[in-house]
C-alpha cells in the first residue's frame, strides 16, 4: 500500500461488468483501497459508448461513492463538427448541463487523431473555440488528450498491437503529429488561461523544451504522467535532466494510471505502485513493456505537488455532489441517443437512484 496521500487523476470506465465485479459501480473501490488512494478522478472515454452514456455512468458512480471525482465529455451528435447542432444540444449547453449535474471538470479527447479526423481535423473550429472560451472564463479544469506518440505515424516503429487498435496514422488521411501539435499551440495562444492538463505529457518526452515554453506562457497548463511507455523511455534515457525538470516544474505535473475498467484491480494497483515509486523513490523498477525505470526520488512539497496537491488546487480538495434533479433531466433529455444495450444498463440505476 502506498504510504502517503495520493490521487489517481486519470481513470476510465469502458464496460458494465467483468469477472471481478458484477457492476461498474464498484469497479475502482478495490483499486482505491489496495493502493491506499485518497481518491481518484474518472475521465469520460466516449468509445465504445457515446459521451452521454459515459456521463450517466460516472454520475451514478459519484452518487454511489461520494469520494470520487469525474470529468464529463461532450457529445458531438453530428459529425463532422458543426455549429448547427440540434436545438439545446450545442457544446456550450452540454458543458453547462454537466457542471449543473455536479461534474468536477471536462475530459476532451477531441485532440486524439482518431477523434480529430472524423470531427474534421480542426481543433480550433468555432464550435470548439466557443467551448474553450466558456471553460476559460469559468476556470473549469480540463483533462485534454491532444495528439499521440510520434511513432504512431511510422509503420516501421509503431507496435503492431496499436495498429490493430487503429492507431497508425501514416496513411495520409490524418493530420501529422506536427500539424496537431501546431493546432494545439494555436489553441493555447488564443486561450492562455485555460485550466488544462495535457494528458500523457503532451507526447513530448523527447521535446520537453516545448513544455517549458507552454508553462511560461500559460500559467494554468499542466501535464499528467499517465503512461504512454514512450515517455518513460525518455525519462530513463535522460534521467538526470528529468529529475531536475520535475523538481523545477513540480506544480505543473499530475499523476494518473490511465487505468480502464474492465482491467483487474491488480493491474491498477501495479501501475500506481510503479508511478509512485518513480516519483518518490530512487528504485530500479520493472515498468511498462518490461523496461527498467529509475525513480527520481522527489522530496517534500515537490512530491506532494505531483501526488495530489496540483489536482486539488486546480479542481477541488473534495468532489462535487451530484444534483439528482439535474441528472434526471439530463437522462430524460438524452435518452433517445442511447443504444438499447446502454439503456438496458442505465435504466436500473435510474430507477434505483433517481426515482
Amino acid at each position: 500500500m502506498i504510504p502517503e496521500k495520493i490521487i489517481d487523476t486519470h481513470l476510465h470506465i469502458e464496460a458494465w461488468k467483468n469477472e471481478e465485479y458484477d457492476s461498474f459501480i464498484d469497479c475502482f473501490e478495490g483499486h482505491r483501497e489496495q493502493s491506499g488512494l485518497s481518491s481518484f478522478n474518472l475521465c469520460a472515454l466516449p468509445t465504445p459508448m457515446r459521451a452521454v452514456c459515459q456521463n450517466m455512468m460516472m454520475a451514478f458512480y459519484k452518487i454511489a461513492h461520494e469520494n470520487s471525482f469525474a470529468h464529463g465529455a461532450l457529445d458531438h451528435i453530428i459529425w463532422p463538427i458543426t455549429e448547427n447542432m440540434p436545438e439545446g444540444m450545442d457544446l456550450v449547453t452540454q458543458y453547462k448541463e454537466l457542471m449543473e449535474i455536479g461534474f468536477d471538470g471536462i475530459k476532451l479527447i477531441e485532440g486524439k487523431p482518431t477523434a480529430l479526423k472524423p470531427l474534421g481535423n480542426n481543433l480550433n473550429h468555432i464550435a470548439l473555440d466557443r467551448l474553450y472560451s466558456e471553460m476559460e472564463k469559468d476556470g473549469t479544469h480540463i483533462v485534454f488528450h491532444i495528439n499521440d506518440p510520434e511513432e504512431f505515424w511510422d509503420i516501421s516503429k509503431v507496435d503492431p498491437e496499436f495498429v490493430k487498435r487503429g492507431w497508425f496514422y501514416g496513411d495520409g488521411t490524418y493530420l501529422t503529429y506536427k500539424e496537431i501539435q501546431e493546432q494545439a499551440l494555436t489553441l493555447l495562444k488564443n486561450h492562455p488561461n485555460l485550466k488544462a492538463t495535457l494528458a500523457h505529457f503532451f507526447f513530448c518526452g523527447e521535446t520537453p523544451e516545448l513544455l517549458e515554453e507552454i508553462f511560461e506562457k500559460c500559467p494554468e497548463v499542466c501535464v499528467d504522467l499517465t503512461p504512454g511507455c514512450e515517455m518513460y523511455h525518455s525519462f530513463e534515457a535522460h534521467h538526470d535532466y528529468y529529475k531536475e525538470f520535475f523538481k523545477r516544474h513540480s506544480k505543473r505535473v499530475m499523476l494518473g494510471t490511465d487505468g480502464s475498467f474492465p482491467w483487474q484491480t491488480k493491474g491498477h494497483v501495479w501501475c500506481m505502485d510503479v508511478l509512485y515509486r518513480f516519483i518518490a523513490t530512487n528504485d530500479k523498477i520493472m515498468a511498462f513493456d518490461d523496461s527498467i525505470l529509475t525513480g527520481i526520488a522527489l522530496d517534500g512539497e515537490e512530491k506532494k505537488d505531483i501526488l495530489y496537491k496540483n489536482f486539488e488546487r486546480r479542481v477541488s480538495p473534495t468532489p462535487k455532489q451530484i444534483n439528482k434533479s439535474a441528472l434526471k433531466a439530463y437522462i430524460d433529455k438524452y435518452k433517445s441517443l442511447l443504444s438499447d444495450e446502454e439503456w438496458l444498463n442505465i435504466e436500473p440505476l435510474y430507477s434505483k437512484y433517481l426515482k
